[in-house]
């Protein structure tokens, strides 16, 4: 078994995710495996790495499919025996204003990734973080927004420092039914499918901060979400006022937190600033 430290970055064979990997390769003091869905895709995206000098590792990584995540993670249990480092990047989004897609179908496959795919990458990878790892939740300033447009009795369920992560499930799961039923907004929810599956991220990252704290208080882990900004990306486009690179420095500044940092742990970022939730 390997003592070499490693970190994961899922869904970064372009974007954002490439740029974590790229900034990753040359600052962390160990492996760098860079996840895709597409084997040659993600082949491509670490032979771009090595023409610039950098080493990135490939593993396949699909978070809709529950094998995929558990073949990466017997993966790494056996060669490592567990994980350092761990940045949920991957995710989709439906250009929303000009999408036709239907808004129900938009909200089902959109938390079906963001948030349920996360959620399961968690459930699986998390157990093998080592302490003093660091996790990091690729969010969006629009769950703060997506928030905003929530009744108050929504916000006031995904503020709360004591939901548990069954009822945060049942309430996006009650999201995707209530657009299906056309009632989304009459039950208070905005209309945003990518603003509520980010929600759902940040709110996670909350809840599994806490319950670190409460199982692993001295392993010294920190958690957390945070804001890339707009990022010219194929998701974002090309108006977007950050490069790639730019965008890839908050989640590296939180999943290179030194050894003896105390926090942040369960907050939500951007510009490496902790905002209010």
């Amino acid at each position: 078994m390997s003592s070499v430290p490693v970190a994961v970055v899922t869904g970064s064979n372009k974007g954002i995710g490439f740029a974590i990997v790229r900034a990753l390769c040359k600052q962390f003091p160990g492996d760098v495996y860079l996840t895709a869905r597409d084997p040659g895709r993600g082949q491509e995206a670490v032979s771009k790495l090595q023409e610039e000098g950098l080493r990135a590792l490939f593993h396949q990584l699909d978070i809709d499919d529950l094998q995929s995540i558990r073949a990466l993670r017997d993966f790494l249990k056996e060669k490592y025996g567990g994980l350092n480092v761990l940045v949920n990047n991957a995710g989709i989004a439906f250009k929303e204003v000009h999408d036709t897609t239907p808004f129900a179908v938009q909200a089902e496959v959109t938390l079906k990734t963001n948030f349920f795919g996360t959620r399961n990458v968690c459930t699986e990878l998390l157990p093998l973080v080592k302490p003093y790892g660091r996790v990091v939740n690729v969010s969006s300033m629009v769950s703060s927004s997506a928030l905003g447009g929530c009744s108050q009795e929504l916000q006031q369920k995904f503020r709360s420092d004591t939901i548990t992560e069954d009822e945060l499930v049942e309430l996006m799961t009650k999201f995707v039914e209530d657009t299906k039923k056309g009632v989304h907004e009459k039950e208070g929810w905005p209309n945003t499918a990518y603003g509520v599956s980010k929600i759902g991220v940040t709110v996670l990252s909350r809840i599994q901060a806490r319950m670190l704290n409460e199982k692993r208080k001295g392993d010294h882990i920190l958690l957390n979400a945070c804001c890339p900004g707009w990022v010219r990306t194929d998701m974002a486009g090309p108006k977007a006022t950050k490069s790639p690179d730019e965008g890839a420095e908050t989640p590296v500044y939180l999943a290179l937190l030194p050894s003896g940092a105390e926090g942040p742990h369960g907050q939500f970022l951007s510009n490496k600033t902790v905002r209010t939730w």
